[in-house]
């Protein structure tokens, strides 16, 4: 933003040449002086709202920062629309690059972003761009400034959840073979998570293979316990399509898009309408999404909007320690302490059920 003392300190300074020149000259010397003065980041948003047709930027408000990116609320003098309002942008910028900070989140909220439309849907913000400063080191993200405000309606909630997870695999959501993983790799929390595609068209055997290679496999190898790796490398792994008897033919499990790290801290509202954020997204199984409802705050409400629109399969309650097994490690990866006793319990609760299932054959 040009802040209006720095033109007429400008226009002062240069009042004397410009009563010996043509306007346009003048107006051509004070827009270079005024852009020399620019930093990086409001350069590449006043040529991203020009080339945009956006016209130029009207306010830019500080609103925040983290240990790896600033953030700012910004308006421009002549604003696309959402629902016949104008919209403000919310942009955070990095001086890490944006393959390294931004690709990975502009394509995860994109994807959310194409799951959610509709009546009855989840509140997501429409990515406007994202890229590297095209001069000087950093790169930004810009995308729809929401309004939230705290968690509402959790009927609401379950409904558009549920309308996610069962919008389909598409080309515009990044998914056009309908496999499970995503175009990228991501992070949850501060851990790396692999999202390698699996073959087109996949179903519940490739869901086992995925879950149990880039998403048990790698938090153990992360984890670095012997007690939990070998339980999971004897006793579980190899027995673990026993969990998913109940998926197969015309229950076979498709690729939902998931937020991937669905806790309280991650569910608001927006416009009056339940909206999710900073997500870990992925295309997965849908019972995946609620490794984390221990700390979710999920009320019978929420499940019942929930399961109004996608029943509880047979074997829920049997795959759930399989599916907190994954945040609980997660959570020991990033946080050490008691979590990987949690970790060890849901997979002796595994082990148990496995034990009984390959008994009652």
């Amino acid at each position: 933003m040009v802040r209006l003392s720095n033109v007429v300190l400008l226009l002062s300074a240069a009042s004397e040449s410009l009563a010996f020149s043509s306007i346009p000259t003048a107006t051509r010397l004070l827009g270079t002086q005024l852009a020399a003065n620019m930093a990086p980041l409001d350069q590449e948003l006043e040529s991203w709202a020009s080339s945009t047709g956006y016209g130029q930027i009207d306010k830019a408000i500080p609103a925040g920062s983290s240990g790896w990116a600033s953030f700012r609320k910004v308006t421009v003098t002549n604003p696309p629309e959402s629902d016949g309002k104008p919209v403000s942008f919310f942009v955070k910028s990095s001086s890490r690059s944006a393959e390294e900070m931004f690709h990975g989140e502009a394509l995860g909220l994109q994807a959310m972003y194409e799951c959610s439309q509709g009546e009855d849907s989840l509140r997501i913000p429409k990515v406007y761009h994202y890229g590297d400063f095209s001069e000087g080191k950093g790169s930004l993200i810009v995308m729809e400034y929401l309004n939230l405000a705290g968690r509402s309606d959790d009927r609401a909630l379950g409904k558009a959840m549920a309308k996610m997870h069962l919008a389909p695999a598409t080309e515009e959501a990044g998914n056009p073979d309908k496999a499970f993983g995503f175009p990228v790799d991501n992070t949850i929390g501060g851990t790396p998570q692999p999202n390698p595609w699996t073959k087109p068209n996949s179903g519940t055997q490739e869901w086992i293979e995925f879950f149990r290679d880039h998403r048990i496999g790698h938090q153990l190898d992360l984890a670095g316990d012997a007690y939990c790796s070998n339980l999971w490398e004897k006793d579980i792994a190899p027995r673990l399509h026993l969990l998913f008897e109940d998926l197969q033919g015309e229950k076979e499990i498709k690729p939902s898009l998931l937020h991937g790290d669905l806790w309280s801290g991650n569910i608001g509202s927006a416009d009056g309408k339940p909206s999710i954020f900073d997500p870990a997204v992925y295309f997965g199984h849908h019972e995946a999404e609620w490794g984390m409802s221990w700390c979710a705050g999920f009320t019978q409400t929420f499940w019942d909007g929930y399961n109004a629109i996608i029943p509880r399969d047979e074997g829920f309650l049997e795959r759930k320690p399989l599916y907190d097994c994954y945040h609980q490690l997660n959570h020991y990866n990033l946080f050490g302490g008691g979590y990987i006793s949690s970790a060890r319990g849901h997979l002796e609760s595994l082990k148990k059920k496995l034990d009984a299932k390959e008994k009652a054959k």
